[in-house]
């Protein structure tokens, strides 16, 4: 089977807890379920049962506040929003979290049958349930919203930087898990052209390209000296239907390192 070689991996990243801010890595192994880690845990609000997510931020937004690592591939490391550090084993993590969070919560690991979010929607133009509260489902069985697998180019942020220059479309407003450089000469939304198709990603893994990646309010929120700028979201919705990269299925697993090449095949 040919190969046409389309970018290669210029970072990646895993949330080890959904709606925290995540770690950057040098090689990952890829399975079925997606990055090893990925998304392995979740906070659930112990009343409601809801997912929290950062999709609600006037509730919830510390969320975004707090960073998960993985210490080990059976351990997390939360990195909470005064600096200080817990591990996700203490006996008292669901105590420590419900204060942070002001309300009372609970570290997960294994995810409902029908899990689902509470987000807000914020009012730009050309966005369904705009300036509204809604409930809405994610992937059954898991802590992700739809795919297991997100990925970018820098071709797409490059665009969209010279589309709102005053506005910083960086890499972690969109919480990829690869960064892809698409080959010179690729210019503007180049993944969208790749939905439909198969990605090989080094010497091992497969990927079907499933659906561009509808954005949300997270895009626009403030993290570390990132500023809140809802202007992010309205040059998406504006310029590409609200979409920044593409979601993808893992056909075959295997090892991926920063700087393999990326192929349509």
């Amino acid at each position: 089977m040919s190969e046409s070689v389309v970018g290669s991996i210029v970072s990646m990243w895993r949330y080890p807890v959904k709606s925290m801010l995540g770690e950057e890595l040098n090689a990952t192994d890829v399975a079925e379920r997606g990055l090893m880690g990925d998304r392995a845990y979740a906070l659930v609000d112990a009343e409601t049962g809801k997912i929290i997510s950062a999709k609600l931020p006037r509730e919830v937004g510390r969320v975004f506040e707090c960073r998960a690592a993985l210490d080990s591939p059976a351990q997390v490391k939360i990195t909470l929003p005064d600096g200080s550090i817990v591990m996700g084993d203490r006996s008292d993590i669901n105590e420590i979290l419900s204060e942070v969070f002001g309300r009372k919560v609970k570290l997960e690991t294994a995810a409902p049958a029908a899990p689902s979010i509470e987000m807000y929607t914020p009012d730009i133009d050309g966005i369904p349930e705009a300036d509204a509260e809604t409930n809405a489902a994610i992937r059954p069985n898991t802590f992700f919203d739809a795919a297991t697998v997100h990925l970018l180019t820098t071709a797409t942020l490059n665009h969209f930087q010279s589309l709102q220059p005053s506005s910083r479309f960086e890499p972690r407003r969109f919480r990829p898990n690869f960064v892809i450089k698409p080959i010179e000469g690729a210019s503007g939304f180049v993944e969208n052209d790749w939905v439909g198709k198969t990605l090989a990603i080094g010497d091992q893994v497969r990927l079907s390209i499933t659906e561009p990646c509808p954005r949300c309010v997270m895009t626009t929120m403030p993290q570390s000296e990132l500023p809140n700028d809802v202007e992010i979201l309205r040059t998406i919705v504006k310029h590409n239907q609200g979409h920044v990269g593409i979601y993808a299925s893992v056909v075959q697993g295997g090892n991926i390192r920063r700087g393999d090449p990326v192929a349509i095949v």
